[in-house]
């Protein structure tokens, strides 16, 4: 099986990875990539924001199945342009994919589903957003309606930093809206589900870490770092999340007329209340997928084509490495407001040596000298297993000293408290 993957972040670095290791898949090309993934497989300039570009490319490539990691091309419709060619698409329909296009579509397909939710208010004017907010009260939780690449939500108990938010989202245009919703409390949860429509196979949940510094200071980001399994999480919970939220939103989009088959994407919050949807996203988070991938022992590739082709029914079911993983990003200087580009990335040979590691680029590219320069705001995502989460965040952290990027910066407290609680 032939195999294209859409995308050029850490993202599709771990995705291009696990395809290279499925002993079905017989070649892997990437479009646009980065330099780590131009290291392993062949890549093609692509702009993935195209449906048809990227439809183009997979016909011509005489590939079996498309793998699309970014949202960009799923909102813009390229799963259904790329199976109008009559290829195997990975990936939503332009109208499935509403879902993380729309935070209102998300909310009406929750309300259908029966899915425990926060309650929201979907507002087009700065008057309407006022009143919603003092309705729901402090702490403030702003979402940008549209696509944000992880950084349209502010959550603040300043009313005023609120209605700036409220303000930049609605400058957007005349058809922008944001949501108001009430704050919900408790540790968040990543949970993945591999779905063709009907089937729905959920994957190891995982925690990432939104916020630019320790302790989740600063503003969002795309995502600083992610840890996985999660050993504080209540036994049965992926069971649970399936029954009570995955297969009951899977069911309302089919019977809706907007069947949704690819990877879908719950983040949860596990409130003093029981579990409740915080958001749904159409594709693999990043850097999330860097872990679970990592864990995850059954051949990618027959899973995403089962998905594609509507036989998840017959999968087996999936099998997972004992253990744990860890990612940290390490981020551009500037990053998330102004990053800076075209620095040189040195140590990554040295630090993909250790034992357990790996190394998936985001923003890099080849610079005139072959070597490796920064092209992104995240940079790299530094992935590490070990036995305990421990010691997975140790190999994770060595590898990162041995990485030399001027003005780089990382958390250093990713899966901190997790391991610590586990220790105790």
């Amino acid at each position: 099986m032939k195999v294209l993957v859409v995308g050029s972040g850490a993202r599709e670095h771990a995705l291009v990875t696990s395809l290279l290791a499925d002993a079905g898949v017989t070649e892997v090309v990437a479009a646009p990539g980065n330099a780590g993934i131009a290291s392993v497989v062949r890549t093609i300039t692509l702009d993935v924001a195209d449906a048809l570009q990227v439809a183009a490319l997979a016909q011509t490539e005489a590939v079996d199945l498309v793998v699309i990691g970014p949202e960009v091309p799923l909102v813009v419709g390229a799963a259904d342009a790329v199976r109008a060619m009559g290829i195997a698409c990975f990936g939503p329909s332009q109208a499935a994919a509403q879902i993380e296009g729309s935070k209102a579509f998300a909310k009406q397909v929750m309300a259908e589903a029966g899915v425990p939710t926060a309650m929201a208010a979907a507002c087009s004017s700065l008057d309407e957003a006022a009143e919603a907010l003092d309705r729901f009260g402090a702490p403030y939780v702003v979402k940008d309606d549209g696509l944000a690449a992880g950084k349209g939500v502010v959550v603040t108990s300043d009313r005023d930093e609120a209605l700036a938010h409220v303000r930049s989202c609605l400058a957007r245009g005349v058809d922008a809206r944001v949501l108001i919703e009430e704050f919900l409390d408790g540790p968040e949860v990543s949970l993945f589900a591999v779905t063709d429509g009907k089937t729905v196979v959920a994957l190891q949940p995982a925690q990432d870490f939104k916020r630019v510094g320790d302790g989740d200071t600063g503003p969002n980001t795309g995502g600083m770092g992610a840890y996985s399994p999660l050993p504080w999480a209540p036994g049965g919970l992926v069971d649970d999340v399936t029954v009570r939220v995955l297969q009951p939103v899977v069911d309302a989009m089919r019977e809706r007329g907007t069947p949704f088959s690819g990877l879908l994407y719950a983040g949860l919050a596990m409130t003093s209340s029981g579990v409740r949807v915080i958001e749904f996203n159409a594709r693999f988070g990043d850097p999330e997928t860097q872990v679970v991938l990592a864990n995850l022992r059954t051949p990618i590739g027959g899973l995403l084509l089962a998905s594609a082709t509507g036989t998840l029914a017959a999968a087996a079911p999936l099998e997972w490495a004992p253990g744990f993983a860890v990612t940290v990003v390490v981020a551009a200087a500037g990053y998330p407001a102004d990053p800076r580009t075209g620095d040189v990335v040195g140590g990554l040979e040295e630090a993909a040596e250790l034992a357990g590691v790996n190394i998936f680029h985001a923003g890099t590219t080849v610079n005139g000298d072959g070597g490796v320069a920064s092209s992104g705001g995240r940079v790299l995502s530094v992935t590490a297993r070990g036995a305990t989460l421990a010691a997975a965040r140790e190999r994770a952290y060595a590898a990162i000293d041995l990485i030399k990027l001027e003005g780089s910066h990382y958390r250093s407290d990713i899966a901190m408290a997790a391991s610590l609680e586990v220790e105790g």
